[in-house]
């Protein structure tokens, strides 16, 4: 079984997995907590004390987490050098991007995957496609896991070797060497995989010419959870939003590292849209305009609550019932 491509400009083809595989991962227990949903919030914010030897990119290979979530999430932090002591902030709360929560959701404007367990949610860091070949939205499936995957490049790739006077082969057998990693997962919508990588650097980056990275030691432990028949949903959702105990919390990403003027005035409006659907589905909240702008001046990613949905209490109709009309007291409405 061979596939024939993987995203716009780029072929692969992959080994078929052993009838074994399921059985030889039970015991890979996965890098990253279940987290319980809370309304539309799952997660917590935690903090990491970096060595001095620590980057980011390192970091977040050990941690499972993508090198710009951590460079948005750590404003004035040096990526390459944090130093020794420093205490940064791992981004791991999230507002649930709005799709429906089962299967595999993978929100491109994050580059973040979230899988929907019986126990919550899982959420790991994923390469996504470059601008000249995005990744596709969809609402696909897993058809089949893979290991060991073999790279067969297209002619065009090849070609544009043989052009800088660098050879590259009909076929690149597993190991280090191979761009597909250890493991994949083979889906529906026609040439693109969910796969591992042989580079460290890139997971949590638009890196890819479609298909989604994942760290080897995330994908590893993966593919033995995701079962074939699994939806797969890929959105663009640069601005979330959601309610948690009555708490409304916003959470923006900008797409780069960088953050222009114009990056900056397409969230806000993105950010107002979102605003306005969101009013008119929940027309009982109240929201702080200074909040919203801070959130969109540093869109790094960190879920921030920026208003309350305003609760009425009843009176006490059995209390009511006892005493007399003319000595009851007047119904109270507290507003948070």
């Amino acid at each position: 079984m061979y596939l024939k491509r993987c995203a716009v400009s780029l072929v692969f083809a992959v080994a078929t997995t052993t009838s074994s595989l399921a059985v030889a991962g039970n015991d890979r227990a996965p890098r990253v907590p279940t987290f319980a949903l809370n309304g539309d919030l799952a997660g917590e914010l935690q903090v990491h004390t970096t060595r001095y030897e620590d980057t980011f990119a390192e970091l977040g290979s050990d941690l499972a987490l993508g090198y710009l979530e951590l460079v948005k999430a750590n404003p004035g932090v040096d990526p390459w050098l944090p130093g020794d002591g420093s205490v940064i902030t791992l981004p791991r709360m999230y507002v649930l991007p709005d799709a429906r929560r089962e299967g595999i959701v993978i929100n491109l404007a994050e580059y973040r995957l979230y899988y929907y367990t019986e126990g919550g949610v899982q959420v790991y860091p994923v390469g996504v496609g470059r601008e000249e070949n995005p990744s596709p939205l969809t609402d696909a499936e897993v058809t089949m896991a893979l290991e060991s995957p073999a790279w067969y490049p297209p002619a065009s790739i090849r070609a544009s070797y043989e052009a800088s006077g660098e050879y590259l082969p009909r076929m690149i057998p597993p190991g280090p060497d191979n761009p597909l990693g250890t493991h994949a997962l083979m889906l529906s919508e026609k040439g693109y995989l969910i796969h591992g990588t042989n580079k460290r650097f890139g997971v949590g980056m638009p890196v890819s010419a479609g298909c989604f990275r994942m760290y080897n030691d995330d994908i590893s432990r993966f593919v033995y959870q995701v079962q074939k028949g699994t939806s797969v949903q890929v959105v663009r959702e640069p601005v979330k939003i959601g309610l948690s105990g009555g708490e409304v919390w916003l959470e923006v990403h900008r797409p780069h590292e960088d953050y222009s003027p114009e990056d900056r005035d397409r969230l806000w409006q993105a950010v107002l849209e979102r605003l306005e659907s969101f009013r008119q589905q929940h027309p009982d909240v109240e929201m702080q305009r200074h909040s919203i702008e801070l959130v969109v001046d540093q869109a790094d990613g960190i879920p921030t609550m920026i208003g309350e949905r305003l609760t009425q209490m009843a009176s006490d109709q059995t209390r009511s019932e006892r005493v007399p009309e003319e000595a009851a007291e007047p119904e109270q409405t507290l507003y948070f």
